[in-house]
């Protein structure tokens, strides 16, 4: 490379990352370092983790517009926790519900949810909606007023995420009366810091 070609690269290395973009590589996994206390602040302050993604999405121009949608991933389910029915406060025969999501905003996957949930809790208008449509579990129920009680957190993988998981959360999402509704494993992925 000459002297003058130098500039040149540099400086549409620069306009990539402008637009959300790592080339090369090192500069997703510095972004990411940056990045990732700012993110894991953000969650740990908001009840629902899908109004963090929709307002992360936007503010870091990931997609406009900055809509969360739930696509259904398919195949076989994540085996519960062995403590599943005991931190969920439901008998050995009452029903639960499993749901495997990927949150996306436009076209960049934001995280992998698997949410095992107490259907009688919710709605039947809700277990209608998370049955048929692609609305993030945290919206659907929002107007439950739900809490979240985080149980784990941790960086990096997990064997029920993704190999590009960024932050693993393993969470309770509790009524007003302190019931618990939904357990869930949620892998936040590399796209929220310009990874692909």
């Amino acid at each position: 490379m000459t002297r003058r070609e130098a500039p040149l690269q540099v400086s549409r290395a620069a306009r990539l990352l402008a637009l959300g973009l790592c080339i090369p590589l090192w500069a997703c996994a510095d972004r990411q370092q940056a990045e990732l206390p700012a993110f894991e602040a953000a969650l740990a302050a908001n009840d629902s983790a899908t109004q963090v993604l929709e307002d992360w999405c936007r503010d870091h121009r990931i997609a406009d517009p900055a809509a969360i949608r739930a696509e259904r991933v398919m195949g076989e389910p994540l085996a519960p926790p062995a403590d599943i029915r005991r931190l969920l406060g439901v008998s050995a025969t009452e029903p639960l519900h499993y749901r495997h999501v990927r949150l996306v905003c436009g076209t960049t996957v934001l995280s992998i949810a698997h949410n095992w949930y107490v259907p009688a809790r919710l709605t039947n208008a809700m277990n209608r909606t998370l049955d048929m449509g692609d609305t993030p579990f945290g919206k659907v129920v929002r107007p439950l007023a739900f809490t979240r009680e985080r149980l784990e957190t941790g960086r990096g993988g997990d064997p029920a995420c993704p190999k590009d998981t960024a932050l693993v959360h393993r969470a309770l999402l509790r009524l007003p009366d302190r019931r618990p509704i939904s357990l869930v494993i949620e892998c936040y992925t590399a796209g929220n810091f310009g990874g692909r």
